[in-house]
């Protein structure tokens, strides 16, 4: 049974009687295992006698839509079509093609539902809709969270450092750190799709998208393939090949040693419950030690949903603490050593080889090593014309090119480069007293040479060896 504190009543509506379906609307968690919300589903479907169908729908309207994130989330429909069908559920993925297309499929959908359930989820896209869509549905709309190992709700108000949420988490994930049930449906869907389903294949996704009313600049990426498949072969891979070196070199880029997850995770194609007792199970098996890949997955990670569950709208300087405001408007007049303009930015044309080679990355792959985005982000603190400026190209950076953006994670990212959840540094100019990364500093603790040839190298050849893409 999913726990009470991962289920959120969105409207105060009755259950529909004479349904003839319980509706699951995934906006977020993307698959069939591990996800409270379709075992939250399934357990009303249950509990009425009625099938379950799930709904799966991606639009042309949201911000900066383009190939990369369309290609990458229809590289999973197929399997997702799949695996819900072995449930016994119904499936019905739409793709919104135009701007003309139907945009009330929800609604009518719904209104042949017993309830609606949906994705707990505090930004982007499920934020925007589990605020306005429950007032215009008039049966019951539950969002149950399933992104986090311990639930959002565990934390009633915001924790302003790891140091604060890490003791907090450990007192409660062996209460959450356990598999789920497999999903068991005692109605099976009967019926075909509904009539607004679009039937997804291997062989006619660039044509999908190609169809699509979005931008078609941005390239799919050449090295990370969308769906359930894919996320569990790179979780694989990291298990067999990574986690016992994590810890020594997860912060060398060109040692490619971290788990590749983020893409997966954001888009909730995998969960982070699944990669935790995966890589839990996986080191006690082989007598190695996760503590700091789970504290990355867990600790880290599920600090930055509690920043952005409680931080609304979480892309900005409001909710970072005082002094870093204090001292960001003390300096944001300071001289910059070079100031470039946004295209100059999003084409990679800086004076600085690294910071280059971080672009193309993002540019390529759709995805920055974690710890060169640090730096990234400090460069284009200290060469924009001003904070304001600087932080509005990194959020629009990821918003077009990045897999794992528009995520808390990418907040709490691009906000560290500004001081969240860090300590006051020694005062400089441009930053004051926010943490300064330079290109010496890169030098000494990482193999940037090594970097700098492997992404000339995908520049060159379109190829990624680093990284082969998975079949859909």
């Amino acid at each position: 049974m999913v726990m009470n504190e991962r289920v959120r009543a969105l409207n105060d509506a009755p259950v529909r009687e004479g349904a003839k379906y319980v509706l699951y609307w995934a906006q977020m968690n993307r698959r069939a295992e591990a996800n409270h919300a379709l075992l939250r589903a399934a357990e009303w479907a249950n509990l009425l006698g009625l099938p379950l169908l799930v709904h799966e729908g991606l639009t042309c309207t949201y911000a900066h839509a383009n190939d990369r994130m369309h290609t990458f989330i229809l590289e999973g429909v197929p399997e997702q079509a799949r695996r819900f069908a072995s449930l016994g559920a119904g499936y019905c993925f739409y793709l919104r093609r135009t701007s003309r297309d139907p945009d009330d499929v929800l609604y009518r959908l719904a209104a042949k539902a017993a309830l609606v359930v949906t994705d707990d989820y505090p930004v982007f896209v499920a934020a925007k809709h589990n605020a306005s869509a429950p007032a215009k549905v008039d049966v019951l709309c539950e969002a149950v969270e399933s992104s986090c190992v311990v639930p959002m709700s565990a934390f009633t108000k915001r924790e302003y450092a790891a140091c604060t949420i890490r003791p907090k988490i450990h007192r409660l994930w062996q209460r959450y750190l356990a598999a789920l049930p497999e999903v068991k449906l005692a109605r099976r869907w009967t019926g075909p799709p509904p009539e607004f389903h679009t039937e997804v294949t291997a062989a006619n996704i660039a044509s999908l998208a190609a169809s699509c009313e979005i931008g078609h600049s941005v390239a799919p990426s050449i090295s990370y393939t969308g769906g359930r498949l894919a996320a569990e072969s790179t979780l694989r891979h990291f298990l067999n090949n990574n986690l016992r070196r994590y810890a020594r070199e997860r912060n060398e880029p060109a040692a490619h040693a971290t788990s590749d997850s983020s893409p997966y995770l954001h888009f909730g194609q995998i969960s982070a419950l699944e990669i935790a007792l995966a890589a839990r199970r996986h080191a006690a098996e082989h007598s190695l030690a996760a503590g700091e890949f789970l504290e990355e997955l867990i600790v880290r990670r599920e600090l930055a949903f509690n920043y952005s569950r409680f931080a609304s709208p979480p892309d900005t300087f409001a909710h970072l603490p005082d002094w870093n405001r204090r001292t960001l408007e003390l300096h944001d007049g300071d001289p910059r050593p070079s100031v470039y303009a946004y295209d100059e930015f999003a084409q990679a044309l800086t004076h600085d080889p690294l910071w280059n080679a971080c672009q193309h990355e993002l540019l390529l792959r759709g995805k920055i090593h974690g710890y060169y985005r640090m730096y990234w982000g400090k460069k284009i603190i200290e060469w924009s014309r001003s904070h304001q400026d600087a932080l509005e190209t990194m959020v629009r950076l990821h918003d077009i090119h990045a897999l794992d953006g528009r995520d808390p994670n990418t907040y709490t990212n691009i906000l560290w480069c500004f001081g969240l959840h860090d300590r006051p540094w020694r005062e400089r100019p441009v930053f004051g007293k926010v943490r300064y990364m330079s290109y010496d500093g890169m030098k000494r603790k990482t193999g940037v040479d090594a970097y700098l040839r492997e992404i000339t190298h995908l520049r060159q050849t379109g190829q990624d060896p680093f990284r082969l893409k998975a079949e859909v």
